[in-house]
């Protein structure tokens, strides 16, 4: 796993990762910060009060333990800041919501999360906010589907279940160059800012389910949303004005499993190249969808942006309807059936495409996503192997 960090910092990743976002001198020498449950927040005068003059003043604006979390996502990031959320999906729905305008025009990735999507339709909408999908095959016709009341651009790479690339670096300068107030988010949960740094490529906001590969133990609802210096003061203002915030034991979880995340995802991807490269020999499977492939259409993008690969991907069983794949996933012993992904367990699921304008999803058969876990690769491969059998 190569290192994706700022060339003036010569610390490996895992050594970041096991020391950042808390000073243990700066409590008493304790290794782990405090866990903070706090809603009061006393001073201790009227003129502290009336200044404002001391670091906290009231649990919705931050802790000790939340700031810790915040700070180490900044690091990683490369932001000037990152605020915490309930869940992914607020992760997404906060910081639209923070530079929303009625009357904008916003341009949305047709692969996105399709949660994700039914904000933008629905809430957005009611806003007054114009929605466009466009295809993540765009290059350079992406500047024809700018207009100058475009505000908001919405990516994630690689796609939702479908594991499309977009060309991310293109689409955030076509877009600046386009309209300078124009703000280019992306969800970048799959990658982690270990494998992928979206501010590095353009992007003004980034994008976190922290549920996911951060936290790592199906346990934890959290996001992170991390921005760049411009765009910085109106995410932490609409944060504070919509009075959303997260809770000390959720953050201490998540810094917890932070900790272990290098490692975690060294293991998860090393073990779903096995499965993909198995699963590619297999007489019943037409395509693999995972970017890290050779020959997989996004390889190219990847390959040239990203500097790692994580445990999520989905491959297609050929000339089988839903149905019959059904009995594909009963057959399944060691993956769960289950939605989320990037914890210790394996899952399986047969996600849909049919919100989606032009980004279809494969149509030669029946898609299945895979989370891959931490257990042995042999006995994944036999589970599969189970539902193949079932299905045979």
């Amino acid at each position: 796993m190569k290192d994706n960090k700022s060339g003036d910092d010569p610390l490996g990743i895992n050594t970041r990762l096991a020391h950042a976002g808390h000073n243990p001198r700066d409590f008493h020498g304790f290794v782990n910060p405090p866990v903070v449950r706090a809603s009061t927040v006393l001073f201790p005068d009227y003129e502290t009060m009336r200044d404002r003059s001391q670091r906290y003043l009231y649990g919705t604006r931050g802790t000790p333990t939340t700031d810790a979390l915040a700070d180490a996502l900044s690091e990683f990031e490369g932001a000037a800041g990152t605020i915490l959320v309930p869940s992914g999906l607020a992760a997404i729905s906060i910081p639209v919501l923070a530079f929303a305008k009625a009357g904008q025009h916003m341009l949305v990735l047709d692969s996105l999360y399709s949660p994700s999507r039914h904000f933008c339709d629905t809430i957005l909408a009611n806003y007054g906010i114009e929605i466009e999908y466009f295809s993540p095959s765009v290059r350079e016709d992406f500047a024809s589907l700018m207009r100058p009341n475009t505000g908001m651009v919405l990516l994630e790479a690689p796609a939702s279940n479908s594991f499309e690339m977009c060309d991310v670096p293109l689409i955030a300068r076509t877009a600046h160059e386009k309209n300078p107030n124009c703000v280019v988010m992306m969800d970048n949960t799959w990658a982690t800012p270990l494998f992928f740094r979206p501010l590095d490529h353009g992007v003004d906001i980034s994008i976190h389910a922290l549920t996911k590969y951060p936290s790592g133990h199906s346990d934890v609802l959290l996001g992170g949303v991390s921005a760049n210096e411009k765009h910085w003061k109106q995410l932490r203002d609409g944060q504070l004005a919509l009075g959303v915030c997260v809770d000390g034991d959720s953050a201490y979880l998540c810094l917890r499993g932070l900790r272990s995340m290098g490692v975690r995802l060294q293991r998860h991807a090393q073990t779903t190249l096995q499965l993909c490269e198995w699963l590619q020999g297999h007489d019943m499977v037409s395509r693999v969808l995972y970017p890290a492939l050779p020959d997989d259409p996004g390889h190219a993008l990847w390959k040239r942006d990203f500097c790692g690969a994580s445990g999520l991907f989905s491959f297609v069983i050929k000339d089988k309807s839903r149905e019959e794949c059904g009995a594909f996933l009963n057959a399944l012993r060691i993956h769960g059936l289950g939605y989320s992904w990037a914890g210790y367990e394996s899952l399986a699921v047969m996600p849909t495409f049919e919100d989606r304008i032009m980004a279809h999803g494969p149509n030669e058969g029946t898609t299945i996503r895979i989370q891959v876990g931490l257990e042995d690769a042999k006995d994944l491969i036999a589970d599969l192997e189970r539902g193949f059998a079932a299905l045979a």
